[in-house]
């Protein structure tokens, strides 16, 4: 089921720059392409465009806008919102940016619809909605989850999304028209708090994660056909995270953390690399690395944070006690800074593991801070966002901005703007959309 709205010129320039994202990522395997992209983000210059935000986590999938931008770093209600449109149901992932379209996933318990939302960047329009699955939502899970916590992935040729839908769980992909071209059922789906994981496109292959309690699977999918490549069990553990591909001693490596383990997978095979018995049992953050160690944490039923050398020996650099459940970690130039469930913002040496400050910020956090530059944008669940500098040296808090009264997704940061989703609570919840920036950028 699909509407459709039609804006020509816009669509237009959206194909052009979808067409050159899309030729990045199906030449992941060459030297200029998504790979080289992964080994810059293991600590060197970005790459990617800063005028689109594809996957979860951004351009280089690991929380760090493109260099060189200036959003705003003060709005309220009315200051330097540059638009904002109403989004239907509830869902609590992310925005996907690309060319002069948002792609935004939603569910509607009433309607028993889980949708794929496309907007018009400039405006804030809807160009079209796709229904993916019509019944089978869920109801079983955590008081805070929705039926709509997986982010788009879009590689300019297609759109991939993971849905919970009639006890198991689906990755479909679409056209940019919002064309359903295949679907593929990974695998059966036990529910204990809900179904959060993004897919990841790397190569030729989508790559998909399930964690559950009756046995996960985590899965390469053919891009162009959406057949099984690989596949690999999982142990019979609850887990939510996202599969990270990283590039790391030396090569690129798909990183799943949760289940007791931290497990190591080549994306294109599947072949295991290595694996150790390190991390807590339930995990959300998507793993990140400095080329050396990955960095990971959990939240039950332990709060603990691992650093574990990525060369496959086992050892572990560092692991502390701290609670970082949700939102994801950033790495950048040696330094891993987080934000803590409980609104404290905090920085580590990644080599040692050493802390080097630790700031409150206010209110709990699900949703995952995003870099620019040297500050980092963290919005809580009442819809603060605060801007701060967030370096070696020390914590300078810049601004607090509120927008709304709850927030679950993180935000968009590219072309000097910021893309959020926000809800507005009351007797009727809504949510929205809203671009946040300045009107001469």
């Amino acid at each position: 089921m699909q509407t459709t709205i039609n804006n020509p010129a816009s669509a237009g320039k959206a194909a052009r720059t979808s067409m050159l994202i899309g030729k990045l990522f199906s030449q992941s395997l060459a030297p200029l392409g998504l790979a080289a992209a992964a080994i810059l983000s293991a600590g060197g210059a970005r790459a990617g465009t800063a005028e689109d935000w594809p996957a979860w986590r951004g351009p280089t999938r690991d929380g760090i806008a493109a260099p060189g931008q200036t959003p705003p770093q003060h709005w309220s209600e009315t200051e330097n919102i540059l638009w904002r449109t109403p989004v239907s149901g509830r869902g609590h992932s992310s925005p996907t940016v690309v060319g002069n379209r948002i792609y935004l996933t939603t569910a509607d318990p009433d309607k028993q619809t889980q949708q794929v939302l496309c907007f018009d960047r400039s405006r804030g329009q809807l160009v079209w909605d796709t229904v993916v699955h019509q019944g089978g939502l869920d109801k079983a899970g955590h008081l805070n989850t929705s039926f709509a916590n997986s982010t788009v992935v879009c590689d300019g040729e297609q759109l991939y999304v993971n849905f919970l839908n009639g006890k198991a769980v689906h990755t479909t992909a679409l056209d940019l028209q919002g064309k359903i071209r295949w679907q593929h059922r990974v695998c059966d789906f036990v529910t204990h708090q809900g179904f959060g994981s993004s897919p990841v496109v790397e190569g030729k292959v989508v790559l998909v994660t399930a964690d559950h309690r009756g046995g996960g699977t985590v899965a390469g999918l053919d891009r162009t056909s959406g057949k099984v490549v690989w596949e690999q069990t999982r142990p019979k553990t609850p887990n939510y995270t996202s599969p990270a591909v990283v590039r790391a001693a030396g090569r690129t490596q798909m990183i799943v953390a949760g289940c007791n383990l931290v497990s190591s997978f080549d994306p294109q095979t599947g072949a295991k690399l290595w694996e150790i018995a390190g991390a807590t049992e339930e995990c959300v953050v998507t793993p990140v690395t400095d080329g050396e160690r990955i960095f990971t944490s959990g939240g039950y039923p332990k709060n603990h944070l691992i650093a574990v050398e990525a060369d496959g020996s086992g050892k572990v650099a560092w692991q502390n006690i701290t609670r970082g459940y949700v939102p994801c970690m950033i790495q950048e130039g040696g330094y891993l800074y987080a934000v803590l469930d409980a609104g404290m913002a905090v920085c580590w040496k990644a080599a040692t593991g050493e802390e080097l400050w630790k700031e409150r910020l206010g209110g709990d956090f699900y949703a995952s801070p995003v870099r620019v530059g040297g500050q980092i944008y963290a919005t809580n669940l009442g819809g603060m966002t605060s801007v701060f500098d967030a370096r070696p040296e020390g914590f300078k808090l810049l601004a607090q901005n509120q927008l709304g009264t709850e927030v679950y997704g993180s935000p968009a940061i590219c072309g000097n703007r910021i893309y959020m989703r926000i809800a507005q609570t009351g007797e009727v919840r809504k949510e929205y959309l809203v671009c946040i920036g300045a009107a001469a950028n």
